[in-house]
């Protein structure tokens, strides 16, 4: 059976543990040193499961209890684009995760969607997003192991497919064109 986005509510709450320990053991955690945004006034946009899996990954790095699995830093991270002379043209507000090994960064916005900001036009790109955060996590753990050789592409093409999220497919930019 293909997997689908709603099977995968809750797993930043109920599941990111498990494959953070299974894929990413022994890694040095997320550490921040300089400040961030604080993520609680965010919260407060999100629709409920999506405030509640930003307030466990959040939770997470701020604790120091993330592996660095991904490009999370000070510098991506509660990123605050106005103090850095920075704008996202086309969303009012936004909350940054990661980067993506270019400059860009993976951004939550006030829906619970998840897309690429591009540092050069200062926009987020519309065929780039996750459907939310859950979504988004699960692909990004997967697409590290298998950038790392914990996992192999095999095991999860299929299912990155299925879930049919731009982020993933995008035929240039895409998580799953990066591993092909």
């Amino acid at each position: 059976m293909a997997l689908r986005p709603a099977d995968l509510a809750g797993y930043v709450v109920r599941d990111l543990d498990a494959d953070l320990a299974r894929w990413f053991p022994g890694e040095d955690p997320v550490s921040l040193d300089d400040p961030t945004l604080p993520v609680e006034p965010f919260l407060t946009l999100l629709p409920e499961p999506d405030a509640a899996a930003l307030a466990a990954f959040d939770q997470r790095v701020r604790s120091g209890s993330m592996p660095q699995f991904a490009d999370i830093y000070d510098w991506s991270y509660g990123f605050d684009f106005a103090a850095n002379d920075c704008s996202v043209h086309n969303a009012d507000t936004v909350f940054s995760l990661a980067a993506d090994g270019s400059s860009n960064l993976y951004v939550v916005l006030p829906d619970g969607q998840v897309g690429l900001w591009f540092h050069e036009e200062e926009v987020i790109e519309d065929d780039t997003r996750f459907d939310n955060l859950d979504v988004f996590v699960w692909h990004l753990v997967r697409y590290q192991a298998v950038l790392q050789g914990a996992l192999d592409l095999a095991e999860v093409e299929q299912d990155f497919r299925s879930l049919g999220q731009g982020g993933a497919l995008h035929p240039e930019l895409g998580l799953l064109h990066s591993l092909t």
